[in-house]
């Protein structure tokens, strides 16, 4: 039997909408900042919050740099213009290699695409302290469970509305939103070099790979989630092997338990009285 992992998108939406205005209206703030790079997560995440807290109170981000394609630059104008978002465009390269420069050996590519992503980190909470903001990542189930984001870079946010949605109900959320077939249909890339793309790292379609981590979520037999899915016990095993090691990206910092309740472990948002 298949792995069906369709959604109700007009649920979904009504539940996020509401995540998004009442987690801001606790903390204390009207504003969102949001980094827009192009692809589906951030279009979706970028519409979903300007339903939800409306125009004037989300900010949008546009932070490219030499490796961001042609298409990506693009899609933000056309993002941009047909739902009338606020953004503004921030060239990092300048900022990407000086700290290169400071680096105590010379950084290889996946240091330096670090980097970038941090580096839009620092710009996207300058600019929430700036306008008494959250900042709202975009990242998804799928790159959560599988350690792909950088940790204190794209996964640097204060919330994460898409973080219980695998990509492909993202997709099917896209549509549902009115997100144009140009901004859907291209193949997912960080942008963090010239070529890259999602699939080609992580050696799997997100068809495949969605239903593989729905059936590790259920806990099912890796054989069985091989049949299932049509693909290779060794490849199940590899996508499971890559949730277990990028554990400690998806927690806060350790702390050791001394007190009554500890932070992040058994005191945990949203705050209850006594």
């Amino acid at each position: 039997m298949d792995i069906d992992l369709s959604i109700n998108e007009k649920e979904v939406v009504t539940i996020l909408k509401d995540f998004i205005k009442t987690y801001v209206q606790n903390a204390g703030c009207k504003n969102v900042v949001v980094g827009l790079s192009g692809g589906v997560d951030s279009a979706v995440v970028a519409v979903l919050c300007q339903d939800a807290l409306g125009k004037d109170n989300i900010y949008c981000l546009f932070m490219p740099t030499e490796s961001t394609s042609q298409d990506d630059i693009d899609h933000v104008t056309l993002l941009t213009k047909k739902f009338g978002l606020n953004c503004k465009r921030v060239d990092i390269d300048t900022a990407v290699t000086q700290i290169g420069t400071l680096c105590l050996e010379k950084p290889n590519r996946l240091t330096m695409a670090n980097i970038k992503a941090r580096v839009r980190m620092i710009i996207l909470y300058a600019y929430a302290n700036m306008t008494k903001s959250l900042v709202c990542g975009a990242a998804n189930k799928s790159e959560l469970l599988t350690g792909y984001f950088t940790k204190y870079g794209d996964g640097g946010a204060d919330i994460l509305p898409l973080g219980d949605l695998y990509k492909t109900q993202i997709s099917a959320l896209a549509k549902f939103l009115g997100i144009p077939n140009e901004v859907t249909a291209k193949p997912p890339t960080a942008g963090l070099w010239k070529g890259q793309t999602d699939e080609q790292e992580l050696g799997m379609k997100y068809e495949t790979l969605d239903k593989v981590l729905y059936g590790l979520e259920q806990k099912f037999d890796t054989k069985d989630i091989a049949k299932r899915v049509n693909a290779k016990s060794s490849d199940v095993e590899r996508i499971r092997q890559m949730r277990k090691h990028s554990q400690h990206k998806r927690k806060t910092p350790l702390i050791p338990k001394i007190g009554t309740r500890t932070p992040g472990l058994d005191w945990r948002a949203p705050v209850q009285e006594g």
